[in-house]
């Protein structure tokens, strides 16, 4: 597995394998890996000639520098696991001047108001630090298809949105979520846990489970006040958001429409750890 630490020396590899006619699939990650990130690469790797990662913790995509300051960063232990795992062929870690060459700030981005829901709600100018640095590794690493987890599934619209509008010719490509044995959906932030807390995070999986059933069931109204009353008894546990939402415009509903999909959104705060998660409703 190749290291590349530098634009320039990614250039000059892309410039290689693109000469070879190689088709590339890229999944860009913040580091901190784990085997949902391996997932990813497990999808790449049954479709392109080639696999690359890249590893940068984005500045831009950060509200509070409390939380990027206390993002979890081990880069050997990265590359060690990409060599490790055998499915990733380079892996680009680049400087923040490589990404950002002159100010480190966003682009600013129109997303037909995708970026104003949910998560945007809560983290103004999230949504555009994720388009900037996802569109500027995109023009770097010039990949055929590109990777992304199911568990950012607001994230992962407003990238197929950007691809869209930009007219990009990038094949995105969603990925179930990965989930530990409890069916804790894998998260880096899930290290910052202690075990004990791992272990009863497992609540926000059942509950899911449990909205899937109750789905056209009982009203959107009384899904919610159940959910609320499950976290009410959690200790440690703070429920910040659940709803459930048209899975193409990210519009939370009240109500079933027979020819629309829909999914159920959680994020819950365990002992001061942000946990999202989300399920495709039946």
């Amino acid at each position: 597995m190749e290291v590349l630490k530098s634009k320039k020396v990614l250039q000059d590899f892309i410039e290689r394998q693109k000469e070879m006619g190689k088709k590339i699939g890229f999944a860009p990650t913040m580091g901190a890996l784990h085997d949902g990130h391996l997932s990813l690469y497990k999808a790449a790797r049954e479709e392109n000639d080639l696999v690359i990662s890249s590893i940068f913790v984005n500045p831009t995509q950060f509200n509070n520098r409390e939380d990027l300051e206390k993002y979890p960063r081990d880069i050997n232990r990265d590359i060690s696991i990409l060599e490790k795992s055998g499915l990733v062929d380079a892996v680009y870690i680049p400087e923040v001047t490589d990404i950002y060459p002159e100010k480190t700030e966003s682009q600013h981005y129109d997303f037909d108001g995708l970026e104003n829901e949910m998560e945007g709600k809560s983290r103004p100018g999230h949504f555009d630090g994720v388009g900037t640095v996802v569109e500027e590794l995109f023009s770097q690493v010039k990949p055929d298809n590109a990777y992304f987890g199911e568990k950012d599934f607001q994230q992962l619209a407003i990238i197929k949105k950007m691809v869209e509008k930009k007219k990009l010719l990038i094949n995105i490509k969603g990925v179930p979520i990965y989930r530990a044995e409890n069916g804790l959906a894998l998260s880096s932030r899930n290290q910052r846990l202690h075990e004990d807390r791992r272990v009863a995070s497992a609540v926000i999986y059942e509950t899911l489970k449990k909205v899937n059933d109750w789905f056209r069931v009982i009203t959107v109204p009384e899904i919610k006040a159940r959910v609320q009353d499950i976290f009410d008894q959690q200790r440690g546990m703070q429920l910040e958001y659940f709803l459930i939402a048209d899975e193409e415009t990210l519009k939370e509903t009240d109500f079933f429409y027979k020819d629309r999909k829909f999914r159920a959104f959680i994020v819950v705060v365990v002992d001061g750890v942000r946990l999202i998660d989300n399920m495709p409703l039946d």
